[in-house]
């Protein structure tokens, strides 16, 4: 496990602003946080040093490139050798439409989540995947309204 970072309210705040939209300049960043520019670039350097920042990213609409339908895909295995589990994790890593891919406890081994074009386009999915390796069972169930959806973690002290 890594370590966990000490955070003030700052810092705590200006990962929430650039959760929510990381195109604010950081004068105005500085600005809702009570600094100038140069100690709130300095800040944003450490965090993005120290690993709490990963990167920065745009979120695209699924739904205006034609991908309204979200896929889990719940996989249960009888291997579960470090072979086995590479080659597995290496051909769902080929596949772009897996956009979420867990190893579980529990009943199901792994879940994956899978955006398509509709109900055919997941079907040449599914037979991509169970090429990837040998599965013993795999359950799929199309979400059929998104309630939530976040990217924004919770910055709670």
């Amino acid at each position: 496990m890594m370590e966990k970072i000490s955070l003030d309210r700052i810092d705590r705040k200006i990962l929430a602003l650039l959760q929510a939209d990381c195109t604010v300049p950081i004068s105005e960043i500085g600005e809702a946080v009570g600094l100038s520019a140069t100690p709130c670039w300095k800040r944003i350097k450490r965090l993005e040093r120290e690993g709490l920042i990963e990167r920065r990213v745009a979120i695209v609409n699924r739904e205006r490139l034609g991908l309204g339908v979200t896929v889990f895909v719940a996989v249960r295995t009888a291997r579960h050798s470090d072979v086995w589990l590479e080659a597995f994790s290496e051909g769902v890593a080929r596949i772009p439409e897996v956009v979420e891919f867990y190893r579980m406890s529990g009943e199901i081994d792994y879940l994956l989540k899978v955006v398509v074009r509709d109900i055919a386009d997941y079907d040449r999915i599914y037979r991509k995947l169970t090429k990837v390796a040998e599965l013993h069972d795999v359950s799929s169930s199309f979400a059929m309204q998104e309630i939530k959806s976040t990217t924004a973690l919770p910055l709670s002290e």
